[in-house]
């Protein structure tokens, strides 16, 4: 079963750091794209940042240019969304996707999700 398993959520003050991790399975990590979304109280699910399967990244949040960043570890078939100074408008709930090889910005290409992962940032 292709299986996506996002943690490492939690509560964090405004400026400060958080690490989540998208562990994955039951497909050829190294042939997909993993992209990450989040949804904001009372907003609708936006895509935030992907990498390919390349190791590219793109960016489709502005205001998280230079404050997230993407690692893959093939290894350990993981996926690690860096935050660093976080801010309070960050607080969402966290998901990560997989897409064959290419990011894309829209949720109807993810072939499979993982169940989210809450952070909340505080002022």
């Amino acid at each position: 079963d292709v299986q996506l398993q996002a943690s490492g959520g939690g509560l964090v003050q405004a400026g400060g750091s958080l690490r989540l991790s998208c562990a994955t399975s039951g497909f050829r990590f190294e042939d997909y794209a993993i992209g990450w979304f989040r949804q904001a109280p009372g907003k609708e699910r936006e895509a935030v940042l992907c990498v390919a399967a390349s190791g590219d990244s793109t960016y489709y949040v502005d205001s998280v240019k230079g404050r997230f960043t993407l690692s893959r570890d093939s290894a350990k078939k993981m996926v690690y969304l860096q935050m660093n100074n976080v801010k309070p408008e960050d607080t969402a709930v966290y998901y990560c996707a997989a897409d064959f090889w290419s990011c894309k910005e829209q949720e109807s290409w993810y072939d499979a999700w993982g169940q989210g992962t809450l952070v909340t940032v505080s002022s």
